[in-house]
């Protein structure tokens, strides 16, 4: 196996994964917001689970996002960012 090839390939990967949650993830926060989903809320729980089946592989990362309400990502600081 290449090694450096195949850190290349989940670098790439977890640059797409990343990029795509976070769109998602404001996308949602958004909607909630404006719903009144997150109404009295700083922050909501998260998890993300990585999946390759082919080797059987399967990892669950819990978490927190913390924000300001009303919810509003161009007000991140930037040691946030």
């Amino acid at each position: 196996m290449n090694e450096d090839r195949l850190n290349i390939e989940i670098r790439k990967f977890l640059k797409t994964v990343g990029v795509t949650s976070q769109r998602e993830i404001e996308t949602a926060m958004r909607a909630a917001d404006a719903g009144g989903k997150l109404k009295g809320k700083s922050r909501v729980a998260a998890k993300m689970t990585l999946n390759l089946p082919e080797i059987g592989l399967s990892h669950v990362i819990d978490g927190t996002i913390d924000f300001e309400t009303p919810f509003d990502p161009s007000s991140r600081s930037p040691s946030s960012a």
